[in-house]
Order: structure tokens, then C-alpha cells, then sequence
């Protein structure tokens, strides 16, 4: 009897491990990048809408490389995003307080995707704190927007140009 009950567990324990040890084999990373404007002479302490160009995927190639295809896709979560002031050169985000950035595509609402309050850099690249939301959905889909809210905490003098680097975790199911 104590033979079976050690003989099952170990059973257990090796699915277990398998099943993680497959999902690690099915997984990839897809990255897109895009970029945004700051407009000089904006007023600090109020929010800023920042215009973004719609993202093209590439998910059916992307899918395609790494032997998958859409319909086997179960799990999309943003890993990264990582803002990079591209212009001008010598500027850091000391002048911003906050930002949070959303996603969505013309079939599917609007959810944020990262977010950044009470910003104290000197650096000129940012990390955002990426929410767990399943992004599924948006990355199937052809192309998807994002859409930026600033605060600023002085009044910039110059736009500034920043560039966002995302980097999504795919998971594909193996059947």
C-alpha cells in the first residue's frame, strides 16, 4: 500500500514537471517597438495624452518562426517595456512624474499595459512596471494602439521623443 501511494506521487511529480518543462519549449518572446512625442510647453501637474502610431504585429510570422500559428497562442504577457528618450540626446526623465500607457485594438477595449508613477530618474531610459493583464487578443490581432498619458512635473522647453521597446512572453499550446 505505501509502495502505491510513493509509485503515484512520483508519477504526479514527474507530470508536473513535464507539463512545465513543455510549456517552457512552447514559449517565445515577440517584441515591437513605437514611439511618442512630449510637447514643449505643455503645464506641469496635468495629465498629457501622447499620440502613438498604430503597431503592426507581425504575430502570424513571429508565430510561424517559432513553429506555432495563432490558434495555438493560450498565453500573451507584456515581460518588458522600456522607454528611451531619443531626442533630444542629452535629456533624462527628470521632468516626468508619470506615465502609464494602454493598449487596444478596434475589436477590443482599451486595458493598461504598464505604468510608472512618482518618477525620480536622471537616466534617459525607463523601466515601466508591466501589468499581468492577458494580452492575447492584441497581439493576434494585425496591429493594435497605444495610447500614452503623461504627467510632467516642470514645463519641457523642447518636445521630447521617446521610444517604447516591448517585449511579450508567448506561450503556445502544443495542440
Amino acid at each position: 500500500m505505501k509502495t502505491k501511494k510513493i509509485t503515484i506521487l512520483v508519477i504526479l511529480a514527474l507530470i508536473i514537471v513535464s507539463c512545465s518543462e513543455v510549456d517552457k519549449l512552447l514559449t517565445f518572446n515577440i517584441s515591437n517597438q513605437t514611439t511618442f512625442t512630449v510637447n514643449s510647453g505643455l503645464p506641469f501637474n496635468s495629465p498629457f495624452e501622447a499620440a502613438t502610431p498604430d503597431v503592426t504585429t507581425n504575430s502570424t510570422s513571429e508565430f510561424k518562426n517559432n513553429n506555432t500559428n495563432v490558434d495555438l497562442v493560450k498565453d500573451v504577457k507584456l515581460e518588458e517595456l522600456k522607454l528611451t528618450i531619443t531626442s533630444p540626446a542629452d535629456k533624462t526623465f527628470s521632468f516626468l512624474k508619470s506615465v502609464h500607457m494602454y493598449i487596444s485594438t478596434n475589436a477590443n477595449d482599451e486595458i493598461e499595459l504598464a505604468f510608472q508613477d512618482n518618477i525620480n530618474s536622471t537616466a534617459n531610459t525607463l523601466n515601466l512596471t508591466c501589468t499581468s493583464q492577458k494580452l492575447d487578443k492584441y497581439i493576434k490581432a494585425s496591429s493594435y494602439k497605444i495610447r500614452t498619458s503623461v504627467t510632467t512635473k516642470e514645463t519641457l522647453t523642447q518636445e521630447t521623443t521617446i521610444k517604447a521597446d516591448m517585449k511579450f512572453k508567448v506561450t503556445a499550446d502544443p495542440f
